[in-house]
């Protein structure tokens, strides 16, 4: 097999795999949690071992998909962060695009995040829930790089700046998910509220030399 076609199967590969992951959005947005290989299969008008063979098994999918929206969440993420604005407005568009994205894909974050309620067998669903700690992990990371290259913390600034970062995402995390279930205020009043809570350290906190400025 010559590069030529080799570089044809590859795209035609990723084509098809970007056709599934966009036909097992479709049924996530659907049934959230209890989204089911299955489904999936059937929502992609394929059987379920041809799913298989694109993402080894429900794992490889899940991951595939967390990819996909945490990939797409941490470039809104950054775009609020560089956005010309003063640091407590930026502060609170990037609280404020977290939030939005998880009301705007409720069932999307749940999937992504809650464990299936009721029992579900392991031929009937994903195990969700359990793979969240990457995700939270991941965007700690991201965030605790932001910060360390554009806010000067002092001596042992990249220990802080992942204390920082891990520590703002949970904030988010749990506070998102607590107000996603309840709704006990808007979205507009719980980032001003999140946005108090880590505004005194932020507020005293200068600008990194030689840095982007934050």
């Amino acid at each position: 097999m010559n590069t030529t076609q080799r570089t044809d199967q590859q795209r035609s590969a990723d084509r098809r795999r970007r056709e599934l992951l966009e036909a097992a959005d479709r049924v996530v947005l659907r049934d959230g949690p209890q989204a089911s290989m299955n489904a999936i299969a059937a929502e992609a008008g394929i059987t379920k071992p041809i799913l298989y063979r694109h993402f080894g098994d429900k794992g490889g999918l899940y991951a595939a998909l967390a990819k996909r929206h945490t990939d797409a969440l941490l470039s809104s993420l950054r775009a609020a962060l560089d956005a010309p604005a003063e640091r407590r407005e930026r502060v609170e568009a990037t609280l404020d695009t977290y939030l939005a994205a998880i009301e705007a894909l409720p069932q999307v974050y749940r999937f992504l995040m809650h464990p299936v309620e009721g029992g579900q067998t392991a031929d009937q669903g994903f195990d969700t829930g359990n793979h969240s700690v990457p995700l939270l992990r991941r965007m700690g990371e991201e965030l605790a790089q932001v910060i360390e290259e554009r806010v000067d913390l002092g001596p042992n600034s990249q220990q802080l700046a992942r204390v920082w970062g891990h520590g703002i995402v949970g904030m988010m995390h749990a506070a998102g998910d607590w107000w996603l279930g309840e709704r006990p205020c808007s979205r507009a009043e719980l980032v001003r509220s999140l946005a108090d809570l880590l505004w005194g350290r932020l507020a005293a906190a200068g600008d990194k030399v030689g840095g982007p400025g934050f």
